[in-house]
């Protein structure tokens, strides 16, 4: 099984969701063959999807012959594309930020949403996944929002963004892991508990 690790948490050893992911993928790797990619969302330094690489993708489109340096830009988001789409199995770990995602993470879902590539389009059917047959296990975290909280203390965006965004790609085997709240409780250990064994359940699982 081929593990693509996306960590959108820059906060390194500080990471309650990092420290569930890292969790989990070694309950996994315990228990079957896997080879892990891992990709630190705010050390990667993904390419740019500018001018130059809206430009590529445009000329695609019109059918124009891409400038040497758009061919560059597109070489370089295909390479994140090719990466992404070589797992079996997808293990974010996702801090919500101002009730969302990190803008890092939205980098990476502008660079690899591509028709053609991870998407196709009918004009009578719509849009349609191409890259089925994943799996994907989403890590939330989160220092005040819970399920049980008051409408006063946030939203969770984050979750419906990405599940929607998997769906969209054909990825619709995917599970959540929540290490919430790490800041509003009384006991952040007793939750970050729980997020372990809940993600060794879901280890043993696949």
């Amino acid at each position: 099984m081929k593990v693509l690790h996306i960590n959108a948490s820059p906060r390194g050893e500080g990471s309650h969701s990092l420290a569930v992911a890292e969790h989990f993928i070694t309950k996994l790797s315990a228990q079957r063959e896997t080879v892990v990619d891992r990709i630190d969302l705010f050390r990667a330094n993904l390419p740019e999807f500018g001018e130059v690489a809206t430009g590529a993708k445009m000329a695609l489109f019109a059918g124009r012959e891409q400038t040497e340096e758009e061919v560059a830009a597109w070489a370089a988001v295909r390479a994140v594309f090719d990466r992404f789409a070589s797992a079996d199995l997808y293990v974010f770990n996702v801090p919500i930020w101002n009730n969302g995602i990190p803008y890092k993470l939205k980098h990476l879902i502008d660079l690899v949403t591509q028709p053609g590539w991870s998407f196709g389009f009918d004009p009578e059917a719509g849009y349609s996944g191409l890259l089925t047959d994943r799996k994907a296990v989403i890590i939330h975290a989160s220092g005040v929002w819970h399920s049980n909280v008051g409408a006063n203390f946030g939203s969770d965006f984050s979750t419906p963004i990405l599940q929607d965004w998997l769906c969209f790609l054909g990825v619709t085997d995917w599970h959540n892991i929540r290490v919430q709240p790490t800041v509003l409780t009384p006991d952040v250990e007793a939750v970050k508990a729980a997020a372990f064994e809940h993600a060794t359940e879901l280890a043993s699982a696949f």
